[in-house]
């Protein structure tokens, strides 16, 4: 869990603060945007209530925030997994903030926390594979692609996802991090 803000080269990583549903619904009622997430758009209700979900000691999810511009452009999830000492890392970004790196640098954040100051055995993502973008983000942090499961999530209306399993060990990270440094 993280308690204290995150701050990378463009982002800050923080708890959710109650003004924040506002721009947490401008994105998560965009059907671009959530067409990969499993609960798909959300109402202002909803915004309110997830962005007061994740204010308190159960939260699972942070606010990313815009350095140059104070703009909070996307939340990250992060939390325990059903293993102990294995996270959870996730995205979902406002369109107009895509592709431009930011969601691997606010995970790369997260992995760095996860692996050097909580010191976990595992950080797990997953996705659709009809979602590259989202897979490619896992790949240059240097996840691996450890399972493909087919029609595995349902969202309704006979209708089935399937899923892309990511992880990585911290082996793998103390790997990655000792050649980041030569």
């Amino acid at each position: 869990m993280l308690y204290q803000p995150l701050i990378t080269e463009r982002l800050v990583i923080r708890m959710f603060e109650p003004a924040d549903w506002e721009a947490v619904h401008a994105y998560t009622s965009d059907p671009d945007v959530m067409r990969w997430i499993p609960e798909g758009c959300i109402s202002e209700e909803q915004a309110q209530a997830f962005v007061m979900e994740h204010q308190g000691e159960e939260r699972r999810a942070y606010a990313v925030v815009r350095q140059a511009d104070q703009q909070l452009i996307g939340h990250m999830f992060f939390h325990l997994w059903f293993a102990p000492e294995t996270y959870e890392v996730g995205w979902v970004f406002n369109s107009a903030a895509q592709g431009k790196g930011y969601a691997t640098e606010a995970a790369l954040s997260l992995l760095h926390y996860g692996f050097e100051e909580l010191k976990l055995h595992r950080i797990i993502a997953t996705c659709q594979p009809e979602n590259p973008a989202s897979y490619r983000v896992m790949e240059k942090l240097g996840m691996r692609r450890e399972g493909y499961f087919q029609q595995c999530i349902y969202r309704g209306d006979n209708i089935w996802w399937s899923e892309y399993f990511y992880a990585m060990l911290a082996t793998e990270w103390q790997s990655l991090h000792h050649l980041a440094q030569l």
